[in-house]
């Protein structure tokens, strides 16, 4: 069973759900999960361009993102204002970088994520 959007085919729907589900668990588990792992996911494993996979990870972490905030405010871990405040900067930033996003080619993006990857994790093993 596929999932027709115009003339682009996504393939088997089940890849996408499990995409979905590691997501979901890292994203509970470590507050990671849209970029660090859909979007890799979808660009290596199912075909997508980068700038498709990016566009579509942020749509689909939505939910994600409000059921571990639900989840973790029941649980008193949420600072609401900290919240706030980087969602409104998030506001700011967004726009920016995906107006940046639609001048640059899905190659160029590639590296450039690649690199911010690295970035992160030489960051996280060394701190």
């Amino acid at each position: 069973m596929t999932v027709e959007s115009g003339a682009n085919e996504r393939g088997p729907l089940l890849p996408l759900v499990a995409v979905g589900a590691a997501a979901g668990l890292l994203s509970g588990m470590f507050g990671v999960g849209g970029g660090i792992l859909m979007v890799p996911a979808m660009v290596l494993l199912l075909g997508f361009g980068q700038g498709r996979a990016q566009a579509t990870s942020l749509a689909a972490i939505v939910p994600i993102a409000a059921v571990g905030a639900f989840v973790f405010g029941r649980a008193d871990n949420v600072d609401l204002v900290a919240a706030a405040l980087l969602a409104a900067g998030s506001l700011l930033g967004v726009q920016a970088g995906a107006r940046l996003m639609h001048r640059l080619s899905d190659d160029a993006l590639t590296r450039l994520f690649g690199m911010f990857l690295v970035v992160v994790a030489i960051t996280m093993l060394l701190s």
